[in-house]
């Protein structure tokens, strides 16, 4: 990491490898945000892929990640107040009477679902061609107290 915090050329391959790790997640299962953090090598990183989850590209699937309570937390970042909702439902996704998912069920967490060699493999492929972080999610990198690569002033 650079001295003035993390790189865009950094950010662009933590992004890459984030959505990687989305894109393994298989239709009919969901992932979370502290999930993917700690496959990421950041445990306490949710909210920082939270922060990347809200420049996904398109075809990234998105909706498949939600917060440790199964709630749909990411749902204002679609088109439509129901459009996450319904495209999980698309993915064969029930919901409980509150509106959350089971992550008992539909769980998917990916230091369990895949080996070591497995992720090693998705981090090498994982491509940042194209993948340019925006300023907003370059300065919460580098200054919310939040971030793993916060520069201490």
């Amino acid at each position: 990491m650079a001295e003035g915090g993390i790189t865009e050329e950094e950010a662009a391959k933590l992004m890459a490898r984030c959505f990687a790790l989305v894109r393994a997640c298989p239709a009919g299962r969901v992932t979370t945000y502290g999930w993917l953090a700690q496959a990421l090598g950041y445990p306490r990183g949710a909210r920082m892929v939270g922060w990347m989850m809200n420049e996904a590209p398109p075809g990234v699937p998105a909706q498949r990640v939600l917060n440790s309570k199964g709630e749909l937390s990411g749902s204002w970042a679609f088109d439509a107040p129901d459009a996450m909702r319904q495209r999980l439902a698309d993915d064969g996704i029930a919901f409980l009477e509150d509106g959350r998912v089971d992550l008992k069920k539909y769980g998917w967490e990916p230091l369990k679902a895949l080996s070591e060699a497995e992720r090693a493999a998705l981090f090498a492929e994982a491509d940042a061609t194209g993948i340019t972080p925006g300023p907003r999610l370059l300065h919460l990198l580098r200054h919310d107290i939040a971030s793993p690569f916060r520069v201490q002033t």
